[in-house]
């Protein structure tokens, strides 16, 4: 998905730099050309049809352009997976998350279920991210498609993955979901987007995608 967004941003962003350009160019030689000494009389010029009408086509011929990929983007990104590897659930809390892997419950005993707190400053080991590492990480396998399932215990959270392309409100009651699929494997890291307390500041996520062999061997460890 942030695949997506980033081609799209490309796509708008040469937009950008030809209407940037073309702008300039106007200005400039607006300046050069109706400067005071070479027009000591200017010539009052009240209306300009041809103009009028190639300023109002031509912008929106462009917002076209923008708009179909745009479009085909929001509706790709609100696609639900029909048959998702696994599904999986975050669940918000006052103040950290708590993650639920239901593909592998065989009972209320036997759940693959843990809390995902942010680490203290004065605990960090050396290479962790302040403010953003956990003690326990959401393991997903790359290149596979998840579903993910938020939802909120308490108050209004947001899940949220930039270098995903994710966000997804957690609410209270709701069970909202998004899916996602990590294309390479890595360490991906997110934060809470929705004010939710005093420490709205300090519970992150972290997101670990690995291979479709050491995720099979993480749940043999983490199942029981």
């Amino acid at each position: 998905m942030m695949q997506g967004i980033m081609d799209l941003h490309h796509d708008i962003f040469f937009f950008l730099i030809l209407i940037l350009v073309f702008v300039l160019w106007i200005l400039v030689g607006a300046l050069w050309h109706f400067h005071y000494k070479k027009n000591p009389i200017p010539q009052r010029i009240v209306h300009g049809t041809t103009i009028e009408i190639l300023w109002t086509i031509f912008p929106s011929l462009i917002l076209m352009f923008i708009a179909i990929p745009s479009f085909a983007l929001l509706y790709a990104m609100d696609e639900v997976v029909v048959d998702p590897a696994i599904t999986m659930k975050a669940i918000g809390h006052q103040w950290y998350w708590t993650y639920e892997y239901s593909d592998y419950n065989s009972s209320d005993e036997e759940s693959l279920t843990f809390d995902s707190y942010m680490i203290p400053e004065d605990d960090l080991e050396l290479g962790q991210l302040r403010l953003l590492e956990v003690d326990n990480r959401l393991v997903v396998p790359a290149n596979s498609h998840l579903r993910l399932l938020v939802t909120s215990a308490d108050v209004l959270h947001s899940w949220a993955v930039p270098s995903l392309g994710v966000k997804c409100d957690a609410v209270p009651g709701r069970l909202n979901q998004i899916s996602i699929l990590v294309q390479r494997e890595g360490v991906y890291y997110g934060q809470c987007s929705e004010i939710c307390g005093t420490n709205h500041a300090f519970m992150p996520i972290v997101v670990e995608a690995l291979s479709l062999k050491d995720y099979c061997d993480w749940v043999d460890i983490h199942q029981f």
